[in-house]
């Protein structure tokens, strides 16, 4: 076995991507505060073609040096916005027809691998601060709350990682791939 060559991999180019079908699935950051963990996100969000990202509160914004360390260029092919507060983000996801969604433990939240994506749905998924999580006032306006299961010592997982599980997990419901 070899592994592939860059070449080989026939990744679309950004033009393409803008032009492609999207998961109906946009990432909401509630006041991330790594520049990493966004530039992450965006690369995450690419690599899962998601329809938007929406920055809100001390979120950092592209351009910046730290967000494309790790984005790698998937600032200009992802679409977002910045948004002051969740709440302004949130209003104007459930206006285009997204169901809200936070990625918390909460008070009867639906574990992830019990939560059934409905495809012709949009979801905005909001994934919160690294220390805090998802803000009071964001979580007031959700939907519904999904929880990823956990097994060991530490109380949560990396913003990223837990981007990554929930992304990889909407996409294989929504695309019968699992």
């Amino acid at each position: 076995m070899r592994k592939l060559k860059l070449d080989e991999l026939n990744r679309a180019t950004v033009s393409e991507f803008k032009s492609q079908d999207k998961l109906p699935v946009a990432i909401v950051l509630d006041s991330v505060r790594s520049m990493h963990n966004v530039g992450s996100v965006f690369r995450t969000g690419d690599g899962f073609a998601v329809d938007q990202i929406c920055l809100c509160g001390i979120t950092g914004q592209p351009p910046h040096r730290e967000i494309e360390k790790t984005a790698l260029g998937a600032t200009q092919s992802v679409n977002w916005s910045y948004y002051q507060n969740p709440l302004q983000a949130i209003q104007e996801l459930r206006e285009n027809g997204y169901s809200i969604i936070a990625i918390e433990q909460a008070a009867g939240s639906i574990m992830l691998n019990d939560f059934e994506p409905e495809t012709g749905k949009k979801y905005a998924l909001i994934f919160g601060n690294e220390v805090n999580g998802v803000s009071e006032e964001a979580m007031s306006a959700i939907d519904h709350c999904i929880e990823i299961p956990q097994f060991g010592t530490k109380h949560s997982f990396n913003i990223v990682v837990s981007a990554g599980i929930v992304l990889w997990d909407f996409y294989s419901k929504l695309t019968n791939k699992h």
